[in-house]
């Protein structure tokens, strides 16, 4: 099946309906018309270019090249993570353990997935590997965000009661366990429930753009079935990795809790 070309004007129609929404918004008075035109002009400006770097970066099949493209695409997402976060860790510590366990999470599963699972000749083809770990960063990101933000934000909000259980003798990991749990379950929830959704609910974003370019629906349906199984992966070692370096570093070495180690 031949693939339909897009041409910029219709884009600029589906444009122009965000720009009636923004209106619509601006009458009604809800104060977010500002903000959606602008995200709606960053997405273009955004895709734009990265769709010139991804042509380019598919020509060359290099592999500095792909390793320099996936740690800009790292460091940019450690700093989304510290960013959504009311309260977080001071001295640059948000910004390196939310990047840390992307790493070790994200860049772990693709790799085993690229070279194991998928198998592309090289195992870093551009085309592959560079998709599959946008996803699985913007998957574990948001994971690993909702999960330092609910464990800083509990923490701060019941630091009595931690310290009333460091006083009566429990460890660091006893006091704070609770909310160590309920930060994992948060970062995990979203995940979760796409998962238990797709295909009945939604049909998730790779399958459709597939199918939208050509490919069979079955074919479709195994990589988005592989890619949602990895992502889940992701997501949930990257949040277990989080929210554990970051809890140990709301208490110090001699198991006292720092509230001063937020802001």
């Amino acid at each position: 099946m031949e693939v339909i070309d897009l041409a910029w004007w219709q884009l600029g129609l589906a444009a122009l309906m965000v720009v009636a929404l923004a209106i619509c918004s601006h009458l009604v008075r809800l104060g977010v018309e500002k903000s959606l035109l602008i995200a709606a002009v960053r997405t273009v400006v955004q895709l734009s270019l990265i769709g010139l770097v991804l042509e380019a970066l598919f020509a060359t099949t290099a592999l500095h090249w792909v390793a320099l493209m996936a740690l800009a695409m790292l460091l940019i997402a450690g700093r989304e993570v510290t960013r959504r976060q009311k309260r977080r860790l001071t001295g640059g510590w948000g910004f390196g353990i939310g990047t840390l366990s992307m790493f070790l999470s994200s860049f772990a599963v693709t790799i085993l997935t690229l070279t194991v699972i998928i198998g592309p000749d090289p195992w870093y083809t551009p085309q592959y590997a560079i998709p599959l770990l946008g996803m699985m960063l913007g998957n574990t990101m948001t994971g690993v965000a909702i999960s330092l933000d609910r464990l800083t934000e509990t923490a701060w909000q019941q630091r009595a009661a931690i310290e009333g259980r460091l006083m009566l003798g429990q460890t660091w990991q006893q006091a704070i366990t609770d909310i160590r749990r309920d930060a994992m379950r948060s970062g995990m929830i979203p995940t979760i429930n796409a998962m238990a959704a797709a295909g009945v609910v939604s049909l998730p974003g790779m399958m459709t753009g597939q199918i939208l370019a050509g490919s069979s629906p079955a074919l479709a349906v195994k990589y988005q079935i592989l890619v949602m199984l990895t992502i889940t992966v992701g997501v949930g070692f990257g949040t277990l990795a989080g929210v554990t370096l970051a809890s140990r570093r709301l208490f110090d070495g001699r198991e006292r809790l720092r509230m001063d180690r937020l802001v």
